[in-house]
């Protein structure tokens, strides 16, 4: 794979601009590649191809859209050794993860785009009207580092089947990936232009994007500061936006479990996988002040399967986290968690790695959390854990909405009050005790979570537009 290049109007090509950002393994430390660092220009070229292409894409049929996606989805699938490799080296993530979760899960994902597209109401006909959703146009995607195959995903495949063309901007941390998902949309055949790929930093490419006059909608998943500049920027043009952001997602357990074994594993899997750095992580944990300690005494005990090491190893649970940037950010908070008079119940400060040392976090839980903390207000997007009290299911929601973001939330207990609890609770996604997750469901926040959402019918409905006909004297 020749990383060197960028991929637009059908075919890569040599970039622009001579810059170049390096992509470091944060297991070693070791470059892995570099990739253009693309100016203005390079999105430039990329935005008109897009348009160009926009009026022949948007108008072929849905089925033939849909074809060109099985073939991606085929091609993709074929691809999985490499994408498997790559995801490890550039983020770290260990493979047995990475294998289950952000690579074959892609194909989950992008088969239920597929198999929901005929449903999407493109169509509804109204007492004296009719309703028409259309393609949007250009769509500028810009997606974060931490599931760098997952949230492309989310967002090509969705605009692409309802009849938009794409520029995407991957991280500049994590962009091989893309590379390989992109060779599978050349193998797929989709016409020139329709897709198209520039790498660069966030900054000047993202501000290229959300700027440009031909763009007509930017989808964003990334920090909420990133995503309030990104919206700033796109609607000073009146672009349509889309914004999946940070959260600091409450898990209630409930009085009078006999057993806390299954969802302290659900818990764990949350917040530790990935070495916390998911926008969903359960990283506030909301236990029963009388079970507190039983409760615990039984975290500290299972933590201990959560083994960090080499992300080559299939038994490593946790690898490195993503770059140096986030190791130093999350001992930040850990030392910040400890000066504010938080307890380690496991793990500690990480040790200062030596040259061709990973960048390895270990998994921290703090007790006796107040919910006024800063680890418990700000998003840490870490393996930390913070374990609150509380002594009423009035006082768990409370605590549980008292943040500005409101992405996800768990709630595991008896089921009647589960459901009461977590109907209660300000969050785009709750989960009810071992549920799993639903890829035709929505997905996106409340608050400071997000706006717009991923996932199924409705976030296909994100890249359509409505049109009234109003018609009946036709």
């Amino acid at each position: 794979m020749d990383f060197g290049k960028i991929f637009i109007a059908g075919r890569w090509s040599e970039p622009a601009s001579k810059d170049w950002i390096v992509v470091e393994n944060p297991a070693t430390r070791e470059e892995i590649a570099r990739v253009p660092a693309c100016s203005s220009e390079d999105v430039d070229r990329a935005v008109k191809a897009a348009s160009a292409a926009f009026p022949a894409w948007a108008a072929m049929p849905l089925e033939g859209r849909m074809a060109l996606m099985e073939r991606f989805l085929e091609q993709f699938r074929s691809l999985e050794p490499q994408l498997v490799d790559i995801t490890v080296r550039e983020l770290g993530s260990p493979v047995a993860f990475t294998t289950k979760s952000q690579v074959e899960y892609q194909y989950v994902r992008t088969r239920s785009y597929i198999d929901l597209a005929p449903k999407v109401p493109l169509f509804e006909k109204m007492a004296a009207s009719s309703v028409y959703r259309e393609p949007v146009g250009v769509v500028g995607c810009i997606t974060p580092w931490n599931y760098p195959l997952g949230q492309v995903i989310q967002k090509i495949v969705p605009a692409l089947l309802m009849g938009n063309t794409v520029v995407l901007k991957p991280s500049q941390h994590t962009p091989l990936s893309s590379y390989y998902l992109t060779e599978a949309i050349e193998r797929a055949g989709f016409p020139e232009g329709v897709f198209n790929l520039v790498t660069g930093r966030g900054s000047e490419i993202g501000t290229a994007l959300s700027t440009h006059p031909l763009v007509a909608m930017v989808s964003f998943t990334g920090s909420t500061s990133g995503g309030i500049t990104v919206a700033t920027n796109a609607l000073r043009s009146v672009k349509r936006v889309s914004l999946e952001l940070g959260g600091k997602s409450p898990y209630i357990i409930l009085p009078g479990l006999k057993n806390w074994d299954e969802p302290i594993h659900i818990l764990f899997n949350s917040i530790f996988l990935n070495s916390g750095q998911t926008c969903t992580a359960f990283s506030r944990l909301l236990v029963p002040r009388s079970e507190a300690s039983a409760i615990e005494w039984r975290l500290a005990e299972i933590s201990r399967e959560y083994t960090v090491g080499d992300p080559r190893d299939p038994a490593v649970k946790l690898g490195p986290v993503s770059s140096e940037r986030q190791f130093r950010k999350i001992r930040s908070y850990i030392e910040k968690g400890i000066e504010e008079g938080a307890k380690l119940l496991v793990g500690g400060v990480p040790s200062e790695p030596g040259p061709k040392e990973g960048w390895y976090v270990h998994p921290v839980i703090f007790t006796g959390v107040s919910n006024k903390m800063t680890i418990a207000r700000d998003e840490i997007f870490g393996p930390v854990l913070c374990v609150i009290a509380y002594d009423s299911a009035e006082e768990a929601v409370a605590i549980a909405n008292d943040t500005t973001y409101g992405l996800n939330a768990g709630v595991y207990g008896e089921k009647s009050l589960a459901l009461k609890v977590a109907r209660r609770i300000e969050a785009g996604n709750v989960y009810v005790n071992s549920s799993p997750r639903d890829t035709s469901a929505p997905f996106g926040g409340f608050k400071a979570s997000g706006i717009g959402r991923e996932g199924g019918v409705y976030g296909m409905l994100e890249f359509t537009q409505q049109k009234a006909l109003f018609d009946t004297k036709l």
